[in-house]
């Protein structure tokens, strides 16, 4: 009898996961079932596969969702982060297995004894960032370690681009995830780090000022802000006594400068809603946020308010997002600011059907060893194939697809909530993932730390 995979949600970033799990379903025996309200996003030579079962269902809806997962063996939720609780509670009660790339909540922290009573095994953050940026790190880290090895300093950084051939606009950025999580990104407190064995914060207003250049080899240029927890995997990572510890995501030069200026309008602002914002036009929807002059105009306005000259390159920037537009209006009523701007920029940073994305990471790893100070550094990038498989799609369905299989296998001797940094885990999925053209170049370089001994800051 065929095993059943259950994938809830068949959006944008699972044409990998999808085509992976159908070229292996003969030989694995497994029956792939999807349930999602559409399924525009497809591929269409997989629709007639005979090992796909389509399911047109609301997984939402508490009845269909809980009967529908009793019948698999295992679950892949690609369901919004906000509802995986919800599919959660249905797997604990039918005993099913479940696997996402979605960071773990404190709602399903809460269930973990129950997990675990019930020998069942959870993967969370099994994609790219969370995901293969676990499994990378934690493979040099534990390499470093057993030839006896102390680390001192981890960075780690990932962007989601566009390749440099789709790198047609003035910001050099289009969305290629979740649009949301970009205009809100750093919000709900301060980028917290450790540097140097000093804890630093940047505050929301500040940190798309306070960024850092990166010179990647083979990909160019980059910039890099602070994640809003670096420390959120110090004792995870076993790095619990590290002098610096820093995560961030990676954009072209330039980005942020220009995205700290919709900071400082209050553009990106998610905490109220404008009433009867359905209709209004982009140009009076900016001359909200700006003081009243009777002489004026609202591009005058914005050039004072956030002292922007007549020839920097910011300001073409802005007129390229079309905020000073009066014939173009806004769809959603009530809608936040940040909502507001999301659905603006969807319109103008959206991934053309001949687009190629592109997935940059790197990782900077420092540690003494017998005496001498040394780093490593480890970088990834993948270019997506075209609008439907992307490097986005590619980086956070792969790892997925392996590890349903390995997890189906019993190939884990791991029960309860589990993230990617046992060795039992990344080694299986990073050499798979090699096969498919995702791995790292790594380099030995000079130290960038300081000697500890020497400075303490």
């Amino acid at each position: 009898m065929r095993r059943k995979i259950g994938l809830i949600g068949a959006g944008k970033s699972t044409s990998y996961l999808i085509a992976y799990l159908l070229d292996k379903s003969d030989k694995e025996g497994i029956l792939l079932h999807i349930a999602d309200q559409s399924f525009d996003q497809l591929d269409p030579k997989y629709i007639n596969h005979p090992n796909l079962v389509l399911h047109k269902a609301n997984m939402l809806d508490d009845q269909q969702r809980s009967k529908w997962i009793a019948s698999m063996n295992l679950v892949i939720s690609m369901l919004p982060a906000r509802f995986h609780h919800l599919v959660a509670r249905d797997c604990i009660d039918s005993r099913v297995q479940m696997l996402t790339a979605s960071y773990v909540s404190d709602e399903i922290k809460a269930m973990e004894a129950e997990i675990s009573a019930k020998g069942l095994l959870f993967i969370f953050e099994m994609g790219v960032d969370p995901g293969i940026d676990h499994m990378s790190a934690k493979q040099v880290i534990d390499r470093i370690k057993s030839q006896g090895g102390k680390m001192l300093l981890f960075e780690s950084f990932t962007g989601g681009l566009v390749a440099p051939q789709s790198d047609d606009n003035l910001w050099n950025y289009k969305f290629t995830w979740n649009p949301r999580n970009v205009v809100v990104a750093g919000q709900g407190g301060a980028a917290k780090f450790l540097q140097e064995g000093t804890y630093k914060y940047i505050p929301y207003q500040k940190l798309f000022r306070r960024t850092e250049f990166l010179d990647i080899e083979g990909f160019g240029k980059f910039e890099a802000y602070a994640n809003r927890d670096s420390l959120k995997y110090q004792s995870a990572y076993e790095l619990d006594d590290i002098r610096t510890l820093y995560r961030g995501t990676i954009r072209k030069v330039g980005f942020s400068r220009a995205w700290n200026l919709l900071v400082e309008l209050g553009i990106t602002d998610d905490s109220y809603r404008i009433s009867n914002s359905k209709g209004m036009s982009y140009r009076a929807f900016t001359n909200m946020f700006l003081p009243y002059s009777p002489t004026n105009t609202v591009e005058l306005k914005l050039r004072h308010y956030l002292k922007i000259d007549q020839d920097d390159i910011v300001w073409d920037k802005l007129i390229d997002l079309n905020l000073f537009k009066d014939d173009c209006y806004i769809e959603i009523d009530n809608g936040t600011p940040a909502e507001i701007l999301q659905e603006i920029l969807s319109k103008k940073w959206s991934l053309k059907e001949s687009d190629k994305d592109m997935i940059v990471m790197y990782h900077q790893f420092g540690y003494e060893l017998n005496g001498e100070f040394k780093q490593i550094d480890a970088s990834m990038g993948v270019i997506g194939s075209d609008h439907r498989y992307t490097a986005m799609a590619k980086t956070v369905g792969l790892p997925l697809g392996i590890t349903a299989i390995q997890m189906l296998n019993n190939k884990f001797n791991l029960k309860g909530i589990q993230i990617p940094i046992h060795k039992d885990i990344y080694e299986i999925v990073l050499k798979e993932l090699n096969e498919y053209g995702i791995h790292f170049k790594e380099r030995e370089c000079e130290y960038l730390g300081y000697n500890p001994e020497v400075i303490g800051l």
